[in-house]
């Protein structure tokens, strides 16, 4: 785990694939809430979520004022969050998804937005890498709403097809969810000075990205 940006208020690290963000979604003993503990050497408040599989811009709350600000902020839409998706087949130019989902497992849906846009589509392989930015935060948004427009996240074992997940993975090495938080954009939950943070596509997502020809877009 890589320190992204850090103040006296907030710090945002990058976390990888595989790791969950806190032990209350489930028995993991390593999570990115004591690994970021660890690495800054102080008391964090998570603040927002990533999927286990998703990887990227992961924000925490080094204050409470800071921890209160942040979650109107998240919940409120007041964060511009950008992700990098890698999904089968092309998908459209550009366009919203506007498909209710609920905000946590077994809740009553609610509405959820998502804008999106092609990246680049694969010289190699009938996929392509999707840009998408979710308007609102509900439970797995990004990769609910790129199934619901029959383009689902390749590596993803809740959405996707094995069968297509296995052939990525022994074909082009892609063994994770190939779903990437590339950004955060909000004012500062303080100074309202704006702040924006960006996350480099890791290795494990980046080789298999090179490899099915869409190396150039990251």
């Amino acid at each position: 785990m890589k320190l992204l940006y850090r103040d006296e208020h907030l710090a945002v690290v990058d976390k990888p694939s595989g790791l969950l963000v806190h032990r209350g979604w489930g028995d993991d003993e390593r999570v990115a809430l004591t690994e970021a503990r660890d690495l800054l050497g102080a008391y964090l408040y998570p603040v927002h979520r990533l999927d286990r599989g998703t990887s990227g811009a992961l924000a925490f709350a080094l204050t409470e004022a800071a921890a209160s600000a942040l979650h109107r902020a998240f919940e409120g839409g007041g964060v511009e969050k950008r992700y990098l998706a890698l999904v089968r087949g092309v998908a459209p130019a550009e366009g919203l998804v506007d498909h209710p989902i609920p905000r946590r497992e077994g809740g009553p849906r609610v509405p959820a937005r998502t804008a999106f846009r092609l990246v680049g589509a694969s010289p190699v392989e009938r996929c392509s890498l999707v840009e998408a930015r979710p308007e609102t935060g509900r439970l797995h948004q990004v990769r609910r709403h790129l199934k619901h427009l029959n383009h689902p996240v390749l590596g993803d074992a809740n959405y996707g097809k094995g069968a297509l997940n296995r052939h990525y993975r022994d074909a082009f090495g892609l063994a994770r969810l190939a779903l990437h938080a590339a950004s955060i954009a909000f004012a500062h939950p303080l100074t309202g000075a704006p702040l924006f943070v960006e996350a480099p596509v890791p290795p494990d997502l980046a080789g298999p990205l090179a490899a099915l020809g869409l190396g150039c877009f990251v």
